[in-house]
């Protein structure tokens, strides 16, 4: 079984087709066939079927292929440490965040880093709280910041770096537009602009709307930070967003007020794959995020990590 067989097999059941799986492999389409043939020979099990005028992998075929993409990944993964051993500073670091925290902290952070480690590349991955999570356990990224914080995962490990206010925005004419703080009750007749289910700030604002006394009415659900705080501008109802996702981007902006009763906040934090090293440019990236934040992080993750 050789290595070329496997990519060719893997590139022929992403594409279900022979000829378009030649044509980005760059290479004849009879030498994709012999690889698929006399690798389904030495199996001794038929990989694709027949379907219409492509192939598609048979019940076998969908095992092999799972684990083959996977030993192709951790080989790719494998190639990259080596790279970054050889010379951390031209390495690459994959960070998965979700959406808030891309207007202003993420490119902060990276400006900063880039300073002291001007040739390392980044690729980024945004998402909800359950595709970073399940990112960072399938490897697709070395870091991720999520929030809330996971505090019992057995396949993530991390730290909470940061604990953010939220504040109520609210359209600029309104009644309390003015005032310094409001008690979060006080919001109770209004109608609220959410994030739609799944992202980790519905269930913040949700529970301290139960926890003020009253269930929030919906007005329309989102799923962008700058949709949120654009309608509550255009007086289509208020909201509750961390001070982080209030950075000016448009014209049109809402009034933002300190919420004095309850407190509400959310919990960030750096995640990566628990008992697992990460790669030098990536343990590098962690280190400073830990001091960026002011984090000390315990013996035992240092332990851990080394």
């Amino acid at each position: 079984m050789e290595l070329r067989q496997l990519q060719y097999f893997v590139k022929v059941a992403q594409k279900e087709h022979v000829t378009q799986a030649a044509e980005e492999l760059h290479v004849a389409q009879s030498a994709v066939s012999r690889q698929i043939h006399q690798l389904e020979e030495e199996l001794g099990v038929n990989l694709f079927m027949q379907k219409g005028r492509n192939l598609q992998l048979t019940p076998v075929g969908q095992l092999f292929c799972k684990r083959v993409e996977s030993i192709m990944k951790d080989l790719d993964r494998a190639v990259v440490e080596i790279h970054e051993f050889l010379d951390p500073e031209q390495g690459e670091i994959r960070i998965g965040f979700p959406h808030s925290l891309g207007i202003h902290l993420i490119p902060s952070i990276v400006a900063e880093f880039r300073k002291k480690y001007p040739n390392v590349k980044f690729r980024f991955k945004q998402g909800m709280f359950p595709t970073l999570i399940r990112d960072v356990v399938g490897a697709e990224v070395d870091l991720a910041f999520v929030s809330p914080f996971p505090d019992r995962h057995d396949q993530v490990d991390g730290d909470i770096v940061l604990t953010e206010e939220l504040f109520a925005i609210l359209p600029p004419n309104h009644p309390l537009a003015g005032e310094q703080s409001i008690k979060l009750e006080q919001l109770k007749e209004e109608r609220f602009v959410l994030f739609s289910k799944g992202y980790s700030l519905r269930p913040i604002v949700w529970h301290a709307c139960l926890e003020a006394g009253f269930t929030p009415k919906i007005a329309f659900e989102g799923e962008e930070t700058d949709t949120i705080r654009g309608l509550v501008a255009a007086g289509m109802g208020v909201s509750l967003l961390p001070e982080m996702a209030l950075f000016q981007t448009n014209p049109l902006q809402p009034a933002r007020v300190r919420i004095s009763e309850p407190k509400v906040t959310r919990s960030i934090g750096l995640i990566h794959r628990a008992d697992e090293k990460l790669p030098p440019v990536a343990q590098a990236f962690r280190a400073f995020l830990l001091q960026y934040f002011g984090i000390d992080p315990s013996p035992k993750k240092e332990e851990k990590a080394k």
